[in-house]
């Protein structure tokens, strides 16, 4: 039997990498997506190492006619998608209307909204043939107001909550189901792009990268009737 097949954008890093572990040690055949060929393959590598099957797939999410073609080669190489994990993610340390430019609000936006309704639009006719489950990797500043967040990524970030609302009434009749989970702090080199980056024993009380992607594989491995609508994980110590 031909195992499933999961597409993963920020594949090479954090959230999205420990997903792909995740979701492979549960059967899945991965296809790592995202900027840095180097980093997709040190993944790829760990994922077989640990008894899975990974491919590498280099992609700039924000190009919509790369999408589209990385989407044709996950078809050609593979015949079918089950399902997408969709982790790239931006943010910058000018993050207020005082310091904030037009330029770095764009490129946030577009890595985080524009992109993930790009990918999904490029993958939703596979997905209906398989009845395939999205897991759109958003923030806990898309579920509750974060001050500090900035005004970009809470933008970016509180519309794929409709996005994925859409995405489930829409597309429910072919069995396509989405997820929008809503991490809170999580210790990833995200954090380095945070006006203040958090030191080595702040990062040690927040989320690691694995939490995220057992609750990935979990959200992935739910029957096909069950649809998990919205997600929220959080570390003890954030409030």
């Amino acid at each position: 039997m031909t195992a499933k097949v999961l597409w993963t954008t920020g594949g090479g890093s954090g959230m999205g990498a420990a997903s792909a572990l995740a979701a492979a040690r549960d059967g899945w055949t991965v296809v790592l997506s995202g900027r840095r060929p180097d980093r997709l393959e040190q993944v790829a590598d760990a994922v077989r190492a640990a008894g899975g099957n990974a491919a590498v797939l280099p992609l700039d999410v924000t190009d919509a006619d790369a999408v589209v073609a990385a989407r044709d080669r996950v078809l050609e190489h593979h015949g079918r998608i089950d399902g997408l994990v969709l982790a790239a993610g931006l943010n910058t340390p000018a993050r207020r209307w005082a310091d904030q430019s037009l330029a770095d609000v764009r490129a946030v936006l577009d890595t985080n909204t524009t992109a993930v309704v790009t990918v999904v639009d490029a993958a939703l006719p596979a997905l209906r043939a398989s009845g395939g489950v999205v897991v759109v990797v958003s923030s806990y500043a898309g579920w509750s107001f974060q001050p500090g967040a900035g005004v970009a990524y809470s933008a970016s970030k509180t519309a794929l909550g409709s996005v994925v609302r859409t995405l489930n009434q829409q597309e429910a009749e072919h069995g396509v189901r989405a997820t929008h989970l809503c991490p809170g702090d999580v210790a990833t080199d995200f954090l380095d792009q945070r006006p203040e980056v958090p030191d080595a024993a702040a990062r040690q009380r927040m989320l690691q990268p694995e939490d995220v992607g057992r609750t990935v594989a979990f959200v992935l491995g739910s029957p096909a009737h069950v649809r998990i609508d919205e997600l929220v994980l959080s570390p003890v110590s954030q409030r």
